[in-house]
C-alpha cells in the first residue's frame, strides 16, 4: 500500500485521537488516519507533537523526520520492534561474513553505476565509460570504481560546471535534501524488515546510526538526481523553498520497475530491504533492485 508523506512547514500541534493524527493550526483542524501515513516531516521549530502520537506512529512503522533551524532534516524516529524475527535477523546480520558483505557491496556499486549511466543517457550525455566501470567492479569494489564513476558522472550530469560537495554551491543543497529524504525512506524499509540500520555493509562510522541505509540507498540516488534536473527546468530558484522541498518529497512516489511489475519507490524499498534480509539469512544471494526507468 502506498503511504502518504505529511510535511509540516508551519507552526502546528500534532496529537492523536481515535487512531488518527489530529492536526491543529491557527486557522484549521483536520485529521489523517495513521495507517495511511509512511512519513511525517516536522520542519517548524515551534511545532508540538505529543508522546502518545509518537508512540502510535512508531507502532505503525511511520518514520518521523525532524528538521533544524536551517530547515534541513536532522534526526529521525523509527520503530525498533517492527519484525517478529527481529533477534534472529539481528544475529545473522551481525555475524555476516566479510566475503558476503564484499559481494553485496559489489552488487550495490554495480547497480548504482548502471543507474547513473542510464540517467546520463537520458540527458543526452555519453555513458560508455560508466557502463565499462560497472562491468569491472570487483568484490568489495577494491579498486574504487564507484569513485571513478562518480567523477565522470558529476562532470557530465549538469549543463554547467558543478562539483559535488556536501557544503558546496548550488544545487548541492537540493541534492543534500533529496538524499536525506531518500535515506529516511530506506531506513524505514530496513527497520520494517527487522534489520539493524546502524550496522553497515561498507559504510562504517561510529557516529553514524544509519550506515546500512547509506549502503542500500546508493543505487537509488540517481532518482534524486533526476528530480533535481526536473526542478531546474521549472524553477528559477537557488534557494531551497517550500515548493522545491515538496517536489523532492515526491521522489518517494516515483514509479520504478522490477522484472514483472512496477511499483512506487516507497514500496520498492521494502522489496529491496526484504531481499537484503534474505541474503543475511542465507536464503538468497542477490539484493533485489529495480530499474529506475524503462
Amino acid at each position: 500500500m502506498l503511504k502518504r508523506t505529511l510535511f509540516f512547514g508551519s507552526k502546528c500541534s500534532l496529537t492523536t485521537k481515535y487512531e488518527q493524527i489530529l492536526v491543529k493550526t491557527e486557522t484549521r483542524e483536520t485529521t489523517v488516519p495513521i495507517e495511511d501515513v509512511g512519513f511525517v516531516v516536522v520542519e517548524h521549530q515551534e511545532s508540538y507533537i505529543s508522546m502518545p502520537l509518537l508512540a502510535k506512529l512508531a507502532e505503525n512503522n511511520v518514520a518521523v523526520i525532524f528538521c533544524n533551524k536551517k530547515h534541513m532534516p536532522t534526526s529521525m524516529l523509527l520503530n525498533l520492534e517492527s519484525h517478529h524475527l527481529q533477534q534472529e535477523i539481528f544475529r545473522n546480520q551481525i555475524q555476516a561474513s566479510e566475503p558476503l558483505k564484499k559481494q553485496l557491496w559489489q552488487q550495490i556499486v554495480k547497480n548504482k553505476i548502471n543507474n547513473q549511466a542510464v540517467l546520463l543517457q537520458k540527458v543526452g550525455q555519453e555513458n560508455t565509460p560508466l557502463t565499462y566501470y560497472a562491468s569491472k567492479v570487483l568484490s568489495g569494489d577494491t579498486d574504487n570504481r564507484e569513485g571513478v564513476a562518480a567523477a565522470y558522472y558529476w562532470k557530465h550530469l549538469f549543463d554547467f560546471e558543478f562539483k559535488r560537495e556536501r557544503f558546496g554551491e548550488f544545487p548541492n543543497l537540493f541534492l543534500n535534501y533529496g538524499y536525506i529524504v531518500l535515506r529516511a525512506a530506506v531506513a524505514r524499509a530496513l527497520s520494517g524488515s527487522g534489520l539493524l540500520c546502524t550496522l553497515g555493509i561498507h559504510h562504517h562510522n561510529k557516529y553514524n546510526a544509519f550506515c546500512l541505509a547509506d549502503d542500500i540507498m546508493e543505487p537509488y540516488r540517481p532518482l534524486v538526481d533526476a528530480k533535481i534536473l526536473e526542478i531546474l527546468k521549472h524553477y528559477n530558484e537557488e534557494e531551497l523553498t517550500t515548493p522545491i522541498k515538496a517536489e523532492l518529497l515526491k521522489v518517494l512516489t516515483e514509479t520504478v520497475y522490477f522484472k514483472d511489475t512496477k511499483s512506487p519507490l516507497m514500496v520498492a524499498l521494502s522489496t529491496t530491504a526484504s531481499s537484503l534480509q534474505q541474503c543475511f539469512l542465507g536464503k538468497r544471494k542477490k539484493i533485489s533492485y529495480p530499474d529506475l526507468w524503462i
